[in-house]
């Protein structure tokens, strides 16, 4: 890694692609800190103790939340609006035919109907959240002009750090809302670490064990993410021999890589934000004058402030979701269609419907895997957290496993841009 650091830092176009990456982030940095008016900091504080869920959302946008900065909203509206429509595509074939089928420009429209479905979620969001704030004592909102001021603010926050994601994603160094989420994961670490060593200045030898313990087990899962995130089934393609002329071409042999966790990090923050729906409900319906509607609030929000409830779901929304996007990314038929035209097949398998029908079921054995993989990292940190009792460390599985997956795909797109300087022709 060292050295393709120096390799980027020697190359005046790598050097020029970093700087702009660094400097975009250092852009996001500053918005997370520039604080909205009239806010009460010890509210604010009690609030997110009481709700464990608004305090995963909060390490997931820098810390903004906290701060209640302008960019509290971060990426979650484009976030959930792309969740949206690839639900969509799910139910409405046409959709599916017009986002995939098109290629490039299926992706070109696929990306603008996202960006465009943003902007209205992000509004009803920050009317939202600010309700909320309103009544919890959080934030003081005089007029309805200064609610709607704040309501813009909010919303042109988020959509600026759309637009810093595809700047970031435009130098082609890893996918630009992935590293912006990564950026406000790390920004929260040194805090985490002071917080935690603070903690433990005065702490008995049991407590010392169990901070022992949490660490080695957090190696560990570090450990293994990386191993599952690149893990793969190689399944041998072999192109049958063909002559042309007075020449041979095919008889070669090679292999189609099926990773385990194909689906990435992206189940992980379908489910985080489709957790939040429930609690943040319950916490618009507490604010009800309604007698049965305050209480249905209550409900929502004290059952998924349940750590057995809120694990379970979790497990369940992760395990879903990964088979859900692996089955929109991962097309066997089209696959099989197209060895099928090169003149290629898998060795004990007719080309076509058979090759696909096989495919299909290697797939759904391999992300069986990766999905409960996915999810038992997702719900770990709450088991080891009742177990070492180690509370100051806010970093979850979610978060490692984000960490991780962003390091990687950010470690192979910089090899990419290497090798292409490098190549000789």
């Amino acid at each position: 890694m060292i050295k393709n650091l120096i390799t980027i830092f020697k190359n005046p176009d790598l050097r020029k692609r970093m700087l702009n990456v660094l400097g975009l982030l250092l852009v996001f940095r500053l918005l997370t800190i520039i604080p909205m008016p009239g806010v009460s900091p010890a509210n604010l504080k009690t609030f997110l103790q009481s709700n464990q869920i608004f305090g995963l959302f909060n390490i997931f946008t820098g810390g903004a939340f906290s701060k209640m900065s302008i960019a509290l909203l971060g990426v979650g509206p484009y976030i959930t609006s792309s969740i949206i429509l690839q639900l969509l595509t799910m139910v409405i074939p046409r959709l599916k035919e017009s986002f995939y089928e098109e290629g490039a420009e299926g992706r070109r429209k696929f990306e603008n109907w996202t960006r465009w479905l943003s902007i209205p979620l992000a509004v009803l969001q920050a009317f939202a959240m600010l309700r909320l704030f309103e009544f919890q004592k959080i934030i003081t909102i005089d007029s309805t002009l200064s609610l709607i001021n704040n309501i813009i603010v909010l919303t042109a926050a988020s959509m600026i750090l759309v637009w810093i994601g595809e700047l970031i994603t435009e130098q082609k160094l890893g996918n630009g809302i992935s590293m912006i989420i990564f950026a406000g994961i790390v920004s929260e670490i040194p805090l985490s670490i002071i917080n935690t060593f603070i903690a433990y200045k005065t702490a008995t030898l049991s407590q010392i064990l169990g901070l022992i313990i949490f660490f080695v087990m957090a190696l560990a899962m570090i450990v293994a993410i990386v191993i599952i995130t690149e893990g793969e089934r190689r399944v041998p393609v072999s192109y049958a021999k063909h002559v042309r002329g007075n020449k041979m071409y095919g008889g070669a042999t090679t292999n189609l890589p099926m990773k385990v966790n194909q689906a990435g990090v992206i189940p992980i923050i379908f489910a985080m934000s489709i957790l939040m729906l429930p609690s943040f409900i319950g916490q618009l319906l507490i604010i009800a004058k309604i007698g049965w509607v305050v209480k249905l609030g209550t409900f929502l929000v004290n059952m998924f402030n349940n750590s057995i409830i809120y694990g379970a779901v979790y497990f369940l929304l992760v395990f879903f979701f990964t088979f859900f996007y692996t089955s929109i990314t991962f097309e066997p038929k089209e696959i099989a269609n197209n060895l099928q035209k090169m003149g290629g097949f898998i060795p004990g398998y007719r080309p076509g419907q058979t090759t696909a029908e096989f495919l299909q079921k290697l797939s759904s054995r391999i992300t069986l895997f990766g999905a409960l993989f996915l999810a038992f990292i997702a719900i770990l940190p709450m088991i080891l957290e009742k177990v070492t009792k180690v509370t100051t460390f806010n970093m979850g599985g979610t978060s490692i496993l984000i960490l991780v997956a962003v390091a990687i795909e950010i470690k192979r797109e910089v090899e990419a841009q290497i090798t292409m300087r490098e190549y000789d022709y």
